[in-house]
């Protein structure tokens, strides 16, 4: 079985629409493929593949009210099988440890061919540990300068988190990384291939077991909703960041242009491949599904157990917005010292991030009247 986890640094780059699409091109060429909707607390997957709304999903399993065999439904389409996600259950987007692992357990044991895990946006941990259950996850991104550096940060992580889960807790390259965790602007500015240098000359059979595991890792990028063939240049630029800055090679699956017959499909209920399988997106899923069929099954060593990674993970980029704001200012750094930001694209990177600051403003100056408000009123806060 191929496990490949699909996700993306940010939403909306049309992730599950290359889930959905590609479990059924699998499914026409013989393969028996099994697609799961894992962007809980906001699962729609369904929607895509013309799915009525399920009764039964990963929040009824979480929540003990159905078993983990009654989730897999049969859908219309040749060979694919199809788990909903359940965004109605709270707090389904932060899994305890014992839920992550039951399921990665399940998923483990399915018996298909292929097993297709839409993933959520962003970088949770439950979204990191599912990316890594294969070397062979597809990140999802688009050419624009946000989309880009969110899938780089993805990306950024997932390294950080197999490092650390690579080291063992005491171990002298463990302390070393707990020391650095210390000082956040060193940490963010540090290229991974040196501190992998650093980490070898303090603990070289950890770093050459992590090396191991890198070496083993191919994750493929699919750039999405281009308009313009130069467009396509986007992902080469990502490619030489990978290599140069995490020491990671990315394979390249290739391009899907924007497609009006996406949005038709969608309001028609029906995945693009099935609603117009000659339009210019369909053929594009369908050269990505003939290069997955041709490509080999990879694994990692048979140590690299996700169900025992460690909780108290090293990230890079946190999920509070402050860091998240640094590190991609960082990243840009990055790219305009390789000359991959055009002046023009640093310009546009510069008003989402003003955008996004005001936004966190105003939400602040919301929150400080609803407080004003409720000490006159006589409340305690």
């Amino acid at each position: 079985m191929q496990i490949i986890p699909v996700a993306s640094g940010k939403g909306g780059v049309g992730k599950s629409l290359l889930s959905a699409n590609l479990a059924i091109a699998l499914g026409q060429a013989g393969k028996r493929v099994l697609l799961v909707d894992l962007d809980l607390g906001a699962s729609n997957l369904h929607l895509v593949i013309g799915q009525m709304s399920p009764k039964a999903g990963i929040g009824t399993f979480l929540t003990g009210q159905t078993q983990f065999e009654d989730l897999i439904t049969p859908t219309e389409y040749k060979n694919v099988s199809f788990i909903a996600g359940d965004s109605e259950v709270p707090g389904l987007t932060s899994l305890k440890v014992s839920q992550k692992n039951s399921l990665i357990k399940h998923f483990i044991k399915a018996d298909v061919d292929y097993l297709i895990l839409d993933l959520g946006a962003g970088t949770h941990l439950t979204i990191l540990d599912m990316f890594l259950l294969s070397p062979q996850g597809i990140v999802v991104t688009a050419p624009t300068v946000t989309a880009t550096l969110n899938g780089y940060l993805f990306l950024k992580n997932i390294v950080f988190r197999m490092m650390y889960n690579t080291f063992k807790r005491g171990s002298e390259a463990y302390n070393y990384l707990e020391k650095l965790k210390t000082d956040s602007n060193t940490l963010q500015r540090l290229y991974i291939p040196k501190l992998v240098e650093s980490l070898s000359d303090i603990d070289p059979k950890s770093t050459q077991l992590f090396k191991t595991r890198m070496a083993e890792f191919r994750p493929r990028l699919v750039l999405n909703m281009i308009d313009d063939p130069k467009d396509a240049d986007r992902a080469q630029k990502i490619r030489r960041s990978c290599t140069q800055y995490l020491g990671l090679e990315l394979e390249h699956l290739g391009v899907v242009y924007r497609d009006v017959m996406q949005d038709r499909a969608l309001a028609s209920r029906l995945p693009v491949i099935v609603y117009k399988p000659q339009s210019i997106i369909a053929q594009a899923i369908y050269r990505v599904a003939e290069k997955i069929l041709q490509s080999e099954t990879l694994r990692f060593d048979d140590e690299y157990d996700i169900t025992q990674a460690a909780e108290n993970s090293f990230m890079l980029a946190s999920e509070e917005a402050a860091d998240d704001y640094q590190a991609k200012l960082n990243y840009v750094e990055d790219l305009m010292g390789t000359g991959a930001l055009t002046p023009g694209e640093l310009a546009e990177t510069i008003k989402t991030q003003q955008y996004e600051i005001n936004a966190l403003r105003a939400e602040n100056l919301l929150l400080k009247k609803k407080l004003v408000e409720a000490s006159k009123q006589g409340f305690k806060v």
